[in-house]
This record gives C-alpha cells, structure tokens and sequence, in this order.
C-alpha cells in the first residue's frame, strides 16, 4: 500500500505574506515525521479566480480549465493540513473560495489547521473554518498547532522557528491525520469505485 498523499495548503495569497514560512515549516515537520507523501500547495500560485463556475461543484462538470487543475490537485491527496492566519476574526476569502470550488474531492479526508496571528494565534480562523470542512465531508483533528504571536518564531532569512511546544502539537496533529486517514480510506475507495 503507497503512502497517503498529504498536501500542505497555503491559505493567504498576499504579497508579504508570512504563511509560506510557517507552511514550510510543517512541510519539513511532515516529512520527517514519515507517515506520508507531503505536497506544498500554494494558493497564490493555483491562481484561482472568483467562484466562476456555472455548475453546483458536487456534478463535477467543471467549465474551466483552472478548476480541472484544481480538481485534479486536490484530488490526488487522502489528507490536507490547512495553514491559515486570521483575517478580521476569520480565514482568508483565498481559502473559502478555493474549498467553494470542489465537493466531492475534499469529501472523506482528514484535515489538520495550523492558524498564526498575534494573541489570538488565529484561533478564531480555526474556529470559522471547521463548519466549512465538515460541510464538505472533511474530518477536521482536533490536534492543532496553533501559533500566538508567530513573529517571534521567524528567522532574519525567511524562515521559521518553532519552540518545541509548537513542533509537539504539530507532530500530534501528523499522528491524528495519519490515524484517520488510515481509517477513512475504505470510504475514499468506495467512492472511487461504488461497484466495490
């Protein structure tokens, strides 16, 4: 049995953004930890414009070639880890529009959050993305790494640093992610083949 793919999902898309870093970060976490193939998927450069679809996603008769794309990206993972700030007590439209354009392809997957900010630590973008992954069939862990005042844990040349506490809720969170991943693969399969 191959590994399960795991895609490191960048959610802000602006110029200057810190996220590539703290993505980065838990790329590098995921790979050592072993237990999956690790994508990085960057947002800004997926470049999806506005929900421009005419069809309901869940018919999956996209029109775009853009989302053809992104379906095909998304659909090759079994499990995501979300990296979000927080922008106005919730998530970046980027994000919210690139889960509205797909249904079927994020449905019976585990998905982990890693939200940054400053005293909050992006918790209330957490909290706001949750009802949108369930909605979509995902199964958020309650295992998170959530980052309070993330600047300090930058580096002079772009990186990021964690202490271990950091490192720890994210190692926890791979170890849930794979665990059910592992457990929803059986539904993944009979949505793939319904004969089986």
């Amino acid at each position: 049995m191959s590994q399960p793919v795991l895609q490191v999902i960048v959610g802000s898309t602006r110029p200057g953004r810190k996220g590539m870093a703290v993505a980065r970060w838990v790329q590098q976490l995921a790979e050592a930890h072993g237990g999956f193939a690790v994508e990085l998927v960057d947002l800004a450069e997926v470049a999806l414009p506005v929900f421009d679809e005419p069809e309901h996603p869940r018919l999956q008769r996209y029109s775009h070639q853009h989302t053809k794309d992104w379906s095909t990206i998304v659909g090759r993972a079994d499990a995501f880890v979300f990296v979000t700030p927080e922008y106005n007590h919730s998530f970046p439209a980027s994000l919210k529009n690139a889960l509205d354009y797909l249904n079927v392809e994020w449905a019976d997957k585990a998905a982990g959050l890693v939200s940054y900010g400053g005293v909050s630590a992006g918790l209330r973008a957490a909290t706001a993305l949750k009802p949108v992954l369930t909605s979509l069939r995902m199964v958020p862990v309650v295992e998170a790494a959530t980052i309070p005042f993330f600047q300090q844990f930058l580096t002079e040349d772009g990186g990021f640093a964690p202490n271990d506490q950091l490192a720890a809720g994210g190692t926890a969170m791979l170890d849930e992610l794979l665990r059910l991943t592992t457990a929803l693969r059986p539904l993944r399969e009979v949505a793939e083949d319904p004969a089986a």
